[in-house]
């Protein structure tokens, strides 16, 4: 498998899986200005959305969307544990989460990247992301990871998403349950060979 990537953005969430999965799989990185791959490749042609993350399986299918990409993963290696079978009441509370982060918080960072959102726009979304946070603070003062007691894939991709808080000027101190659980996260020993892959931590 190989996953396109840019650094830091959604894409980590699989990378992080994939590594937590113990798959093998190569990664390829996109700069997502250009739409070009690190070997020069056209990246419209390999996913025509124009955005990371795309999986390439081995039989040269293609993947996109992280939500479901990570679902992809952890049912490939269920003997992680990363996600409950499918049709368990516990499988519709991750993809629950998973809704949630993709819908309600990655959606909403979008517009604070852009130059060109008007300011009152974007205090706006950041008053909606406030919102948001403040029913995961609630959520994670009763639990140390999103769904059924362990890390799992929508942990990884809050995770992600999270990380952009302090890039868009959000302080986080308003949160402690979720600073705890950031650094809960980020201490995983795969989520750290993830980020040191991507540049964005050094490697020791």
């Amino acid at each position: 498998m190989k996953l396109y990537f840019s650094p830091g953005a959604c894409s980590l969430s699989p990378h992080i899986i994939l590594r937590e999965a113990g798959a093998d799989f190569e990664i390829e990185q996109v700069d997502n200005r250009a739409k070009k791959t690190k070997s020069g490749a056209d990246y419209w042609r390999i996913n025509p959305k124009g955005y990371v993350p795309t999986l390439e399986l081995d039989d040269g299918q293609r993947l996109t969307e992280g939500p479901v990409i990570v679902q992809y993963i952890a049912d490939r290696y269920p003997q992680a544990g990363l996600i409950p079978p499918c049709g368990s009441f516990e499988r519709y509370r991750v993809q629950e989460w998973l809704n949630f982060i993709t819908s309600e918080i990655h959606k909403t960072f979008t517009p604070l990247f852009r130059d060109t959102t008007p300011a009152e726009y974007k205090s706006i979304a950041k008053e909606n992301l406030g919102k948001r946070y403040d029913f995961i603070e609630q959520h994670l003062a009763a639990n140390d990871y999103l769904a059924g007691g362990k890390f799992g894939v929508a942990d990884a991709y809050l995770f992600v998403v999270s990380n952009w808080l302090q890039r868009v000027g959000i302080d986080t101190a308003r949160w402690p349950n979720l600073r705890a659980y950031l650094k809960r996260i980020g201490s995983r020993p795969k989520v750290e060979e993830a980020m040191k892959a991507e540049g964005l931590r050094k490697a020791a």
